[in-house]
């Protein structure tokens, strides 16, 4: 599956959300609160508004991709500005369980928030093709350098054209 062309620089907006380590918290909820209160919010998206939003998400359907990895989002955009969109990498300090389809435990979380549901397909289908890739699902799995994930997107970037 290869993303969507000339979408959002998927490495520019996790320079916006962040790589974020160590993230705690019992549950679901307690660790998207975590992940939310990690990252530099815009002024004009409330971190409960969010949070909500992701829960709701949640509910419809796990966002759990496999392989350790769940990409959780709000079902419709919270915020209007595209330049204030970001994709937020968070590393789980304990393995939890998202409902995952493989059954494996979830250990990275990659947060989405997107300004229009075609800004958000595009990103979400170049998030989900950096998951495909075992090189860079081995980068999550080892809590890899923010300098070596964001050069790993930026070189996957440059092959989508």
């Amino acid at each position: 599956m290869a993303p969507l062309q000339a979408g959002p620089d998927i490495a520019e907006l996790i320079n916006r959300g962040g790589i974020h380590y160590g993230i705690t918290g019992s549950g679901e909820k307690e660790i998207l609160r975590s992940c939310i209160e990690k990252i530099h919010l815009p002024p004009s998206l409330d971190p409960e508004a969010l949070l909500r939003a992701m829960l709701e998400r949640e509910d419809l359907m796990p966002t759990s991709v496999g392989n350790g990895i769940a990409i959780p989002h709000p079902r419709s955009p919270l915020i209007s500005n595209p330049d204030e969109q970001f994709v937020a990498v968070c590393f789980l300090k304990e393995d939890t369980d998202w409902k995952a389809l493989d059954s494996k435990p979830v250990t990275t979380l990659i947060l989405i928030v997107s300004a229009s549901t075609k800004e958000h397909l595009q990103i979400l289908s170049g998030v989900s093709f950096l998951c495909q890739q075992e090189s860079f699902r081995r980068l999550l799995k080892d809590n890899a350098p923010g300098e070596e994930i964001l050069a790993a997107v930026r070189a996957a970037e440059e092959t989508w054209g």
